[in-house]
C-alpha cells in the first residue's frame, strides 16, 4: 500500500486531499494545529501539532512516505494577507514550517514532496491592468510581489528547488489561483473571495444590499477543489518540476462574481462599494505551461462550482 503525509490536513485543499488519497486506496496521516472544522477526517492517522516545531516534523516523517503534500501555511484572504498587520507572522510561519519540513523529508530520504506556491509571487508591475494580466510562469522575475506572503512564496519555491539541485529531492511545485468549494472558511476573516461573497449574498434579505471592497472592476480567476486536486496529482506523479499555474483561465470582475452569486441564489442585491484591501488590479491564470507539460486544463465552467460551493455556504448559514 502507498503511502502519503498531508501537511495542513485540517485546512480546506489538504483535507480534500486526505479524501482524494483515501479514495485511492492510500495508507494517509495527516498533520495541522487543527481537525477539519466542517467535516471529519478521514486520515489513517492524524497528528495535532506545530509544523514550526522540528521535533514534531521528524516525529510525523517516521517513515519513507511515497509522496508528502505541503500545504501548511500561515495565510488567509484578502482581509488577512493585504493588511499589513500579519506580515511577520505569516513570513516567519511559513518560512518555518518549510525549512523544517525539507529537512526532516531529507534526512529520511523522502524523495517525492509536493509545495504549494502561489499566484501571490507574480510580480505587481504585470497585474496593474485588470484586463490583460501577465502571470506566465517565466514573468515571475525581476520579483515584485505585492505582499509580504507573496515574498515568502517565492523565497520558499527557491528553497525547495535548491534542495532538489543539492539534496537529490524530487519537488513539485504549483502556484495557485484562488481555490474554492465546500468545507472551507467562509466567516473567519480568512475565507476568499467566492466564500465571502457567498456568504453576504446568502445572509441578505432579497432587496437588500451587499457590501464589495473596491471599485468591483478587479478581475481573479477562480478553481473549484476538485480541478485543483487533478492538477496537483498530475503534476505531483510526474517527471516534471514545475513551478506551474495551477488555476482556472476563466476571469471575471468582482462585480460579475457578485452578479454571478445573485443570480444563483435568485436574489436582486445592491452593491455598495466601500474601501478595503484588494491586492493586485487584475490576475488570471496562465495554462499554457501546464497544458504543454502535462496536458492538463481546468475541464469545467467556473459556475458549476460556484453553484454547489452556494448550496453548502447557504446551508451553513441557515
Amino acid at each position: 500500500m502507498k503511502t502519503a503525509l498531508v501537511c495542513g490536513a485540517g485546512g480546506f485543499i489538504g483535507s480534500h486531499m486526505v479524501r482524494r488519497l483515501k479514495d485511492e486506496g492510500y495508507w494517509v496521516r495527516g498533520v495541522d494545529l487543527k481537525f477539519p472544522e466542517f467535516w471529519e477526517t478521514v486520515a489513517d492517522d492524524f497528528v495535532i501539532g506545530d509544523l514550526r516545531e522540528q521535533d514534531l516534523c521528524r516525529r510525523i516523517v517516521d517513515r519513507r512516505f511515497d509522496e508528502v503534500y505541503q500545504f501548511a501555511a500561515d495565510m488567509g484572504g484578502a482581509g488577512y494577507v493585504f493588511t499589513g498587520v500579519h506580515d511577520a507572522d505569516i513570513m516567519h510561519n511559513s518560512a518555518q514550517i518549510n525549512l523544517n519540513m525539507l529537512d526532516v523529508c531529507h534526512k529520511r530520504n523522502v524523495k517525492r514532496i509536493f509545495y504549494s506556491s502561489s499566484a501571490c509571487i507574480y510580480p505587481e508591475y504585470n497585474q496593474l491592468d485588470p484586463d490583460n494580466p501577465n502571470c506566465a510562469e517565466d514573468s515571475a522575475y525581476p520579483a515584485q510581489p505585492d505582499s509580504e506572503y507573496g515574498w515568502e512564496k517565492l523565497f520558499s519555491e527557491r528553497i525547495y528547488l535548491a534542495y532538489q539541485r543539492n539534496k537529490g529531492m524530487e519537488v513539485r511545485i504549483a502556484r495557485f489561483h484562488n481555490m474554492f468549494g465546500p468545507y472551507g472558511s467562509w466567516k473567519d476573516g480568512k475565507e476568499k473571495a467566492p466564500a465571502a461573497m457567498w456568504r453576504k449574498v446568502a445572509m441578505a434579505p432579497d432587496g437588500g444590499e451587499i457590501e464589495i471592497w473596491g471599485d468591483g472592476k478587479q478581475t481573479r480567476s477562480f478553481l473549484y477543489i476538485d480541478e485543483c486536486l487533478d492538477g496537483v496529482l498530475r503534476l505531483t506523479r510526474s517527471d516534471w518540476s514545475g513551478p506551474v499555474n495551477i488555476g482556472s483561465d476563466e476571469m471575471v470582475t468582482i462585480d460579475q462574481l457578485a452578479d454571478m452569486a445573485m443570480e444563483i441564489a435568485g436574489k436582486k442585491l445592491a452593491k455598495k462599494h466601500i474601501d478595503g484591501p484588494l491586492g493586485v488590479r487584475g490576475r488570471n491564470s496562465d495554462n499554457r505551461l501546464i497544458q504543454e507539460k502535462l496536458g492538463w486544463r481546468p475541464s469545467r465552467p467556473l459556475r458549476e462550482g460556484l453553484e454547489k460551493t452556494y448550496r453548502w455556504i447557504a446551508a451553513q448559514v441557515g
